[in-house]
This record gives C-alpha cells, structure tokens and sequence, in this order.
C-alpha cells in the first residue's frame, strides 16, 4: 500500500521527529557502528520528547518490527545485537538475551500447588 506519498513507515524512518538518522544507519554491517551511529543521532537531537537512549532504541525497534517477514535472518540478528549495543554504550544493562527464556517478570518461577495448599500451611 504505497499511496501517493509512498509508505508511512519510510516516512516515519526518515523525517522522524525524535532523530535525524545518519544515511544508511541499519545497512552497517556492524551492530556496534550502528549503536554508535544511533547513539550520535539521538544525542544530537532536540526535538526527542523522551531521553537519548529511547529514542534511539525505539527507532531500531521500529525498523525491526516493520521490515517484518521481509528482514532477512541475518540482518535481523544483526539489528538485535545492534539492540545490545545499544545498551552497552549507553551503560544500560543487558535486559534480554536471544534464546533466553522468560519468566513474566519475576526473578524465579512459582511452583505450582497442589489443589487446597496455601502458603505457610
């Protein structure tokens, strides 16, 4: 659907207003050139409404998440390290590692009960 003005997404990508994307940002081949890259576009800007460092993972996420099915494997694992990079610049810690499983938020999973148990009984 690329009406008169072509897509929205590209649009968004390129007169976004929270960054000023250098050209060609997520064609690097490598993730820690494009964090930097990243990194520089977000400190830059003065028209981001949160800090630098949401803004620029929500631009690398937003180009994931709509590059979809299209993204070839290795790009999209070089855009998700790009992720961790990200992070890794901006002293964030590491919030989430590929393969990793999750556990809703709670640092260690509840064992379940037997029907009729409560706690401390």
């Amino acid at each position: 659907m690329a009406g008169r003005g072509g897509r929205w997404s590209q649009r968004v990508t390129r007169e976004s207003n929270a960054l000023d994307l250098e050209r060609g940002v997520f064609t690097l081949s490598d993730p820690r050139k494009i964090a930097l890259s990243l990194k520089r576009s977000a400190d830059r800007s003065r028209r981001r409404k949160s800090d630098a460092f949401a803004s620029a993972m929500s631009m690398l996420s937003f180009y994931i998440n709509r590059a979809g099915r299209g993204l070839p494997n290795a790009a999209r694992q070089r855009l998700e390290r790009a992720k961790g990079e990200l992070r890794a610049v901006y002293g964030r810690p590491a919030t989430w590692t590929p393969g990793a499983k999750r556990t809703a938020g709670r640092s260690h999973p509840r064992a379940r009960r037997a029907p009729g148990r409560t706690r401390g009984g």
